[in-house]
């Protein structure tokens, strides 16, 4: 209950009744704020999609965290045809062939994984065991693919034959 106080032409509050109404106040800001914050994550939640070959990938990380490191642990080179030994899975895990090869086309496409790729490394099987190693054509490969495959464009303004 609040009081007022007569204090010449004016009714003021009490210092109880003035903290009251400040706590009062604030837990009331407070509640606006975090139905804000739950409205505004709601509402990301079911805007927001997920890419399906991202999905894909997380299984697969799951299923063979030594042949599929999640990040900052390095890449892996993977055996040659690993996705033969992933397809036996795709029934049992309810994913299209399709999608799984986009997966582990994904996966071995960037510099996280041609990093990896050096001559001499071992290739891993599914279970992270070795299963071959990398040869030097396919480092080499990698090495174009890490560093961009175009040569370097010519400066414009130098001539294309050396000056004599």
């Amino acid at each position: 209950m609040l009081s007022y106080f007569y204090f010449g032409r004016e009714y003021i509050m009490g210092f109880e009744q003035l903290a009251a109404l400040r706590d009062e106040l604030a837990r009331q800001a407070e509640a606006e704020k975090s139905s804000k914050r739950q409205q505004a994550a709601s509402s990301a939640k079911k805007s927001a999609k997920v890419d399906p070959i991202v999905l894909v990938i997380g299984q697969l990380q799951k299923k063979f965290p030594l042949a599929f490191p999640k990040s900052p642990a390095p890449k892996q080179p993977l055996k040659i045809g690993i996705h033969k030994d992933i397809f036996e899975y795709s029934e049992q895990w309810g994913i299209d062939k399709n999608q799984l090869r986009a997966a582990i086309k994904t996966w071995c496409w960037g510099k996280r994984y041609w990093e990896c790729l050096t001559e001499g490394a071992d290739r891993v099987d599914l279970d992270g065991a070795p299963a071959g190693q990398v040869t030097k054509v396919d480092a080499e490969q990698a090495n174009k693919l890490k560093h961009g495959r175009r040569p370097a464009k010519k400066n414009p303004a130098e001539p294309d034959t050396p000056a004599s």
